[in-house]
């Protein structure tokens, strides 16, 4: 089935006026799929426009995937890798998370770093790594690149390798020993090696389907480079106890303007077991707090904190629906009756209005995610003894999460119960949480001993090897 079209019909130029300036966005559709693209200036957009219409009445196929003259395409041998990861950061910037973005462009610079004919010493490393994955990555800062770095990317595209380069063994071996290393060449965390291979094997994919190669080139089973082995579950030294939260918590409690509201914002964590992202994101509305006796939240949106450049409203949080839910989707989470009269505390002190956030920061939007980061490595630093502030406990704020799901696990909470309240599948939940399962060894060898328990005696091993002689 081919994607070339003749049936190419074009719309009036979109003009939009916001604060952070005026777009212009050239619209058109082949064979009934549209296509748009969005530019800075009016002449840029006309320009783009008339190349359209051009080639159109010159009779010229469209191709329906990308919009573009089918001669604009080109083939494995001709495009480079380095124009074919722009064509392909332009086709899922809409589709994909601004986190999703941030790692796609880390996965691409990687990747081309390592298929370039020739290593661009005449740059300093950091700035051709920060022109790749800061402007070539980033659909909406490309052309906003700085002089000196539109001279490395002018460089990069001079020196990138064909997509024919995946046909050779040696590249895909580099490019892989590549998103397996950091800088420095040790062994990159096993956790992000993989999300990079995972997100280039997408994009081969999408070669593959744009017939830019025949087939993916990524070695599949045991063939090739193996992936490096990653575990899911928590380290059991990372969980805290209850004496060491109070002490965190009462240091916090004690900071000046803020330290009230910082000190509600863990509490959450630990009694509730939300993500961060979830409990920045909660409104006055969203918590029901009895005077007496436990309460609940309703949580149904999360606020991830990945920086302005890489949301489409430039806000350095991207409101999302729930992690592994259906958009609008709400979880309600029990909220313990000490938590209950702590928020109910933070209320009344800092007179929340219903349809505020719960925890807003000093200048009333969201709280930042560096805010709670640093106050938490203070409070640990100056409460927890030498020891224990070098080991994994509590190191990161999102530990008391983990604190607070391994808790309710060891007291016996079902564990289908503590993954809805979590936001968690149940076989995510149980590898993930497995090895901090505590406290019920005896319980459980109890009930096996009597089941186990063979009629009459255990022959002496030794005595029956006796007789034999």
């Amino acid at each position: 089935m081919t994607n070339r079209y003749y049936n190419v019909r074009f719309r009036k130029t979109e003009v939009y006026k916001g604060k952070r300036g005026t777009t212009y966005t050239v619209r058109w559709s082949v064979n009934g799929q549209r296509h748009g693209e969005a530019f800075k200036a009016s002449a840029a957009a006309e320009s783009f426009r008339a190349m359209l219409l051009v080639a159109a009445n010159d009779g010229e196929p469209f191709d329906q995937n990308t919009g573009r003259p089918v001669s604009h395409g080109a083939s494995a041998a001709g495009i480079t890798w380095y124009d074919f990861a722009l064509q392909y950061v332009d086709m899922k910037w809409s589709r994909i998370s601004a986190n999703n973005r941030v790692s796609t462009a880390k996965a691409l610079t990687k990747a081309t770093l390592a298929l370039l004919r020739t290593e661009p010493v005449q740059y300093e490393g950091v700035d051709v790594r920060k022109a790749l994955r800061e402007y070539a990555s980033n659909k909406k800062r490309r052309d906003e690149a700085p002089p000196e770095y539109r001279a490395i990317l002018a460089w990069v595209r001079r020196n990138s390798l064909p997509m024919s380069a995946w046909e050779d063994t040696k590249h895909v071996d580099a490019v892989l020993q590549a998103l397996d290393t950091v800088l420095d060449g040790t062994s990159a965390a096993a956790s992000s090696a993989k999300r990079y291979r995972r997100i280039l094997n997408v994009a081969l994919e999408y070669a593959v389907r744009q017939k830019a190669l025949q087939v993916n080139p990524l070695p599949t089973g045991k063939s090739g480079r193996p992936a490096p082995k990653t575990s899911g579950a928590v380290d059991k030294r990372s969980l805290l106890n209850p004496h060491q939260v109070a002490a965190l918590l009462s240091w916090t409690a004690a900071r000046p303007r803020t330290g009230h509201r910082l000190t509600a914002f863990y509490a959450t964590l630990y009694y509730a077991g939300l993500r961060p992202e979830e409990a920045v994101a909660l409104r006055i509305e969203d918590a029901v707090l009895p005077a007496t006796g436990w309460g609940e939240l309703r949580v149904h949106t999360a606020e991830p904190e990945v920086g302005g450049h890489w949301t489409d409203d430039g806000e350095a949080h991207e409101t999302r629906t729930l992690k592994g839910r259906a958009s609008g989707d709400t979880r309600i989470v029990p909220v313990h009756p000490a938590l209950v009269a702590t928020l109910r505390a933070l209320i009344a002190s800092d007179r929340l209005k219903p349809g505020g956030l719960l925890f807003p920061g000093e200048k009333g939007g969201l709280l930042a995610g560096s805010v709670y980061r640093r106050a938490w490595a203070k409070a640990r630093e100056a409460v927890l003894p030498e020891h224990e502030f070098r080991s994994p406990v509590g190191k990161r704020v999102y530990d008391l999460r983990h604190t607070c799901l391994t808790t309710w696990l060891n007291n016996g909470i079902p564990p289908a119960q503590v993954a809805e309240w979590a936001g968690n599948s149940v076989p995510v939940l149980l590898s993930t949480y497995a090895r901090c399962v505590t406290g019920q060894i005896a319980e459980l060898q109890r009930r096996i001993e009597g089941p186990q328990a063979l009629p009459g005696a255990l022959p002496h091993l030794g005595a029956a090897k006796g007789r034999g002689r």
